[in-house]
């Protein structure tokens, strides 16, 4: 038991260095789409990076579940996720409100949607996180029941 969770706990600091990998990636490109007023397009990420997190957070859940002892092990570095997703929108909005919204219409009068695409990935990586919290309430009142 022990040596199949050492490799899973291996695997899941890959997984989450290629989810941190990912959200830089992310971030980055719909940053560009949003100081760019859509000078590039859409990034259609979204959905790709929320299946990283998505996996990355269930497989971590798991590895909780897999040996309560070694649970210590395993800090909470998805919490950092929300975090800074919660504080980067913030802040674009703050931008937008201060430059009069430079940032949502275009040149022409034209909406552009790089934020309300930030704030849906945005909402959906809380989702992810919520979903995580309560599959993990759910495993320890059911392992508890089991006592």
């Amino acid at each position: 038991m022990n040596k199949a969770y050492n490799e899973e706990f291996s695997i899941n600091r890959a997984l989450f260095n290629i989810s941190i990998f990912v959200t830089i990636l992310a971030i980055g490109m719909m940053l560009t789409e949003f100081f760019t007023r859509g000078a590039f397009p859409a990034t259609k990420i979204g959905v790709f990076y929320i299946g990283v997190l998505l996996i990355y957070s269930f497989h971590k859940e798991a590895l909780r579940w897999i040996s309560k002892a070694a649970d210590k092990q395993i800090i909470r570095r998805g919490e950092y996720f929300v975090y800074f997703w919660i504080i980067a929108t913030a802040i674009l909005y703050l931008i937008n409100f201060l430059s009069k919204d430079y940032f949502i219409i275009g040149d022409k009068g034209q909406g552009l949607t790089s934020l309300s695409e930030i704030t849906f990935t945005t909402l959906e990586v809380c989702a992810v996180f919520i979903f995580a919290r309560i599959f993990k309430i759910v495993f320890n009142l059911l392992y508890e029941k089991r006592k």
